[in-house]
């Protein structure tokens, strides 16, 4: 017997992970069978304001902020809201295109990091089951 582990991200319903409990596959020759275990219980990083220790449900932020910027918008206009990916005639600067990687260097509104607040490399996420370590970082910043 083996035992595989699969973090699956799904919404609070959990409907994604409902759908494919006790769905069978093949592996080469052997039958698996999916199997639900019990809910972890780690720290929750909200996907309006990307904070962690609260969920989307409960953000007091009345605006969605960007995983790349922390700008006041969606990540997906990230492009379209930022100076250094659209158009300004005045600076002398193109938009950049489509399908090429932004020019920001991002950081991370957690741990002030150059990377996204979505991005595994953050250390807030390498603690995401680890409460006490998250509750001693936001005891640091007050």
């Amino acid at each position: 017997m083996v035992v595989v582990w699969v973090d699956l991200w799904d919404s609070q319903s959990g409907s994604s992970a409902k759908n494919i409990i006790n769905c069978c596959f093949n592996i080469g020759r052997y039958i698996a069978t999916i199997q639900g275990t019990n809910t972890n219980l780690g720290v929750p990083q909200c996907k309006n304001c990307w904070k962690w220790d609260h969920s989307t449900l409960s953000c007091c932020s009345h605006v969605s902020r960007c995983t790349k910027c922390y700008g006041a918008h969606s990540t997906k206009h990230h492009r379209e809201k930022v100076w250094c990916c659209t158009e300004n005639k005045k600076l002398n600067c193109a938009a950049t295109k489509v399908g090429e990687p932004c020019p920001h260097i991002f950081k991370c509104m957690n741990c002030k990091g150059d990377h996204q607040a979505d991005s595994y490399s953050c250390p807030y996420w390498h603690n995401c089951f680890n409460r006490s370590w998250h509750n001693r970082k936001s005891q640091e910043l007050f």
